[in-house]
């Protein structure tokens, strides 16, 4: 099952005796988990029939003993175990409570960041037998539509550029990304959309100065906005690393190898082939314009060698805002 289904049988009060979370993106693990936690029982329910226990207390048969109790006056006893990837070596010991579990009993294992290994039989009963939730990290070219698909479903919209920019800001991590989201929907009123200005004045993250508006500027080999942006970075190390300016101008330049290598040059075409979002592929187009393949490969080089430099490789003792600048001006030059 898929986490927008168990969430749906949760709030229709479609349970089942054995739920396991698993995965390396602990938002929907955490999203099911506090509902259970919150929702299945009343407070007066809470303290005979609900348990939280952590797998690096606790262990397999403690967990199946007390999933085998019985509800006290409530039609369920609730078992979450969090941090269960510490029982990873236990884990076995769960085969016979799997075939026949206690009916009245909610359990729930939180097996974040790590997977059972589906080869064996453990992980093939499992998959069989429980509500089973494998979590995957969204790709770095993911986050923005998932940005514009979470705030649809507050009722609020967000443009590209918008969520462009928090999703180079923050990341793929969807618990700080959502954490930012809200600070946007606490102040904006529902259903206006959202804005790079907008983002700027609720979340703090300049419109101006960021790595998008920095990819731009070098795409329309625009010397002076480009400077600015660099001596914006240089002074604020802390906020932008070079690693990761190189690596989102890595990403950036090897798209638009692909502009030039690519069949299909049709809006939709490109944007599939590069991953991006429609609205996009201009820009894209544009600064392909800018750059044969022959410099975009001297380009790619450059990144490499300066990747390699913010590392110490080849570099003793140049700081990182001095290898920007040099990069940038080997990239416009």
């Amino acid at each position: 099952m898929d986490f927008n289904n168990i969430l749906k049988d949760l709030k229709n009060k479609v349970y089942h005796p054995v739920y396991f979370l698993t995965g390396e993106e602990p938002f929907y693990i955490d999203k099911i988990t506090d509902y259970i936690e919150a929702n299945v029982l009343d407070e007066s329910e809470k303290d005979f029939n609900q348990s939280v226990l952590y797998g690096k207390e606790t262990d397999m048969m403690t967990i199946v003993g007390a999933a085998k109790r019985y509800p006290m006056m409530a039609n369920h006893n609730v078992v979450i175990v969090k941090e269960a990837q510490h029982l990873s070596r236990e884990i076995e010991k769960l085969d016979s409570y799997l075939d026949n579990p206690t009916t009245s009993t909610i359990l729930v294992f939180c097996y974040k960041y790590k997977k059972v290994d589906g080869r064996k039989a453990i992980g093939k009963k499992l998959k069989k037998k429980t509500v089973f939730l494998e979590t995957k990290k969204l790709y770095d070219n993911q986050v923005p539509d998932w940005i514009g698909s979470y705030l649809k479903s507050k009722k609020y919209s967000i443009t590209p550029p918008a969520a462009l920019l928090i999703a180079d800001s923050v990341g793929t991590d969807l618990s700080k990304i959502v954490n930012e989201l809200n600070k946007l929907t606490i102040n904006v009123t529902e259903g206006n959309s959202i804005d790079p200005k907008t983002v700027e004045k609720y979340i703090g993250i300049s419109k101006d100065y960021n790595n998008f508006e920095f990819n731009k500027a070098l795409g329309n080999k625009d010397i002076v906005k480009a400077n600015k942006i660099v001596m914006h970075f240089a002074k604020n190390e802390k906020e932008h690393p070079l690693v990761l300016t190189v690596g989102m101008l890595y990403s950036y330049y090897s798209n638009l190898l692909k502009v030039h290598y690519a069949k299909d040059k049709s809006q939709n075409g490109l944007a599939s082939a590069l991953g991006v979002n429609p609205y996009f592929v201009q820009d894209y187009k544009s600064a392909a314009q800018n750059y044969n393949i022959k410099k975009l490969v001297k380009v790619i080089e450059y990144l490499r060698e300066y990747d390699l430099k913010s590392k110490g490789v080849n570099n003793i003792s140049t700081n990182h805002g001095e290898l920007l600048k040099e990069l940038t001006f080997k990239i416009l030059h």
